[in-house]
């Protein structure tokens, strides 16, 4: 299983790579807003440069879709790992499986976005996209099984031997984190908090803490001298 880190965050994503455990970077408008980032160029740029090889996602900002396929070449064209956030639909409903199928025959990687059944993930796969989406937490939200559509989608891509790799986003909580990983999700992308709560406990920190006391102890214990 992979890793990718939804966040446009230096900082973060620099502690993560560092820990050997981020396998990519996901982005989109809302998050490079949030982390700071105004100037969509300059900013994709950098963090493709900061993760290169590993694949950045940034996504698309319209509704029209020639539109969607020209910022995607002109994205595409500011590094070599970066990689496209077409939506499923656009907000009116419009399939968005045309230019899925578009760019990723003119050789540009696709990820898929904004996935909230199975039937918009088979129909992504379909058209190509080189990773399909499924924002979990919405699922939930609206009183779905987003481990159930995991599980079923991960079967399917590989049972029909599709290049697509299922990556679960719209992540809320850590258990959402392990509810994914153990549905058999190919990635999971994670706001960094979460990340964080995994990879602590209280009681791992209560262990250390009377390990490093009792070898204290022990040697203290060994320069008293012998009687």
């Amino acid at each position: 299983m992979k890793i990718f880190l939804d966040s446009a965050n230096v900082k973060e994503i620099e502690k993560w790579l560092c820990y050997g455990i981020v396998d990519g970077v996901t982005t989109n408008p809302s998050i490079m807003l949030k982390d700071g980032i105004y100037n969509i160029e300059e900013g994709v740029k950098k963090l493709a440069k900061l993760i290169s090889p590993l694949p950045l996602s940034a996504e698309v900002t319209t509704n029209d879709l020639k539109e969607m396929m020209e910022q995607a070449k002109w994205l595409a064209s500011l590094a070599h790992n970066v990689v496209i956030k077409i939506p499923v639909e656009n907000e009116f409903g419009a399939p968005c499986l045309g230019v899925i199928s578009q760019l990723e025959k003119a050789g540009i990687k696709v990820n898929a976005t904004a996935i909230l059944s199975f039937g918009q993930l088979m129909f992504a796969a379909k058209a190509g996209a080189t990773y399909v989406s499924l924002f979990a937490g919405r699922i939930n939200d609206e009183g779905g099984n987003a481990a159930e559509v995991i599980a079923n989608s991960v079967v399917w891509l590989d049972d029909w031997d599709f290049k697509s790799e299922l990556i679960v986003g719209s992540i809320r909580s850590a258990g959402d984190v392990i509810s994914a990983a153990l549905a058999g999700a190919h990635i999971i992308t994670v706001p960094p908090q979460y990340l964080d709560k995994i990879a602590d406990h209280k009681y791992s920190r209560v262990t250390v803490k009377e390990f490093i006391a009792d070898a204290q102890s022990a040697l203290k214990m060994m320069d008293k001298p012998k009687s």
